[in-house]
């Protein structure tokens, strides 16, 4: 059985963080950030307003945008995020709550930044297998929770966000093949622990903030994700020029300028959130491409190349046909 993302829709927090907000707390300015990240604000979730309320909220924007769609008959939910409101439950449960959506699996992935990409592939295995016709998807994060906004390097970089795409079966493949992977030797530069002290036998700031290596994850994508794009277009027979768009983790603009000089590919087809949205972690492939939507850059037919990295250091990529 083959499947398609038949719907996708996104909800950004109203809070809106300019880089100008970060002049009185750290040494630095508008054009500094600008200029090492592609940033220009971000969106900041209130106080009581957490990662699940996002997923409900990106929910309640897809029905809106979608009036045809029902939930009674999803049967499988899940929820890519590192940021989430506990624990237990689980974030795709409180989705199930929210919407009384009975007889659905649920599950959270914590992938970082390939959450949002590694729930489509287990969404598309699922319906391959048979056992489930109806799957949500979601990237969401509130990163700005978890951020040290002492630390110079990385707090103008994070925002919040969330996705949802959904996914159903399909006549034709829709969602084609994968690269997923993990190189677990590098999860000391790219952390967020709360309790042990220690990764691969090495001690780490077990704060509950990120805490991140920029110079040794900025090498690390663009060699990892120039490598993988040529993967992943190899597993599926296509060239570089028969993609309509890339979409990769918007971590920083600067390395996906990078990859793309790499691939000899063009910057303007490279979909992007980070602009206005900052690094949102497993939500900024969907916020990408609701942007592209709403421009209307993305038409049926398009293909379109989504691969996330992040911390694990974990990467997954997938060619899609909208």
């Amino acid at each position: 059985m083959n499947s398609r993302i038949t719907a996708i829709s996104v909800y950004a927090p109203s809070k809106r963080i300019s880089n100008d907000w970060f002049a009185d707390k750290i040494e630095t300015n508008n054009e500094w950030i600008i200029s090492r990240t592609g940033i220009k604000e971000r969106r900041f979730a209130e106080s009581d307003e957490y990662t699940s309320d996002m997923c409900i909220k990106a929910v309640k924007n897809l029905l809106a945008e979608n009036p045809g769609i029902t939930l009674d008959d999803v049967d499988f939910i899940f929820v890519g995020t590192t940021t989430a409101d506990q624990v237990m439950p689980s974030m795709a449960s409180q989705v199930q709550n929210a919407f009384n959506i009975q007889n659905t699996g649920c599950l959270d992935i914590m992938a970082a930044c390939a959450g949002f990409v590694y729930g489509l592939v287990l969404a598309k295995g699922l319906i391959a297998a048979g056992t489930h016709k109806k799957i949500l998807v979601f990237g969401a994060e509130t990163l700005s929770k978890f951020t040290d906004f002492t630390d110079r390097t990385s707090c103008i970089l994070f925002g919040d966000g969330a996705g949802v795409a959904l996914v159903e079966p399909w006549i034709q493949p829709k969602i084609l093949n994968a690269v997923t992977g993990s190189d677990g030797s590098h999860g000391k530069d790219l952390y967020l622990s709360q309790h042990n002290e220690l990764v691969n036998g090495e001690h780490i700031d077990a704060n509950g903030k990120i805490h991140q290596n920029g110079k040794v994850v900025f090498k690390w994508a663009i060699q990892t994700v120039t490598t993988k794009v040529r993967e992943l277009l190899a597993k599926n027979f296509m060239k570089a020029e028969q993609l309509d768009w890339i979409i990769l983790h918007s971590a920083n603009l600067r390395i996906i300028e990078a990859v793309a000089a790499e691939l000899n590919y063009p910057m303007d087809k490279m979909l992007t959130s980070i602009e206005c949205f900052g690094n949102t972690s497993s939500a900024s492939i969907p916020l990408a491409w609701d942007l592209a939507m709403k421009a209307g850059k993305i038409k049926s037919g398009n293909k379109i190349l989504m691969l996330g990295f992040g911390g694990g250091l974990t990467f997954a990529g997938v060619i899609i046909e909208a």
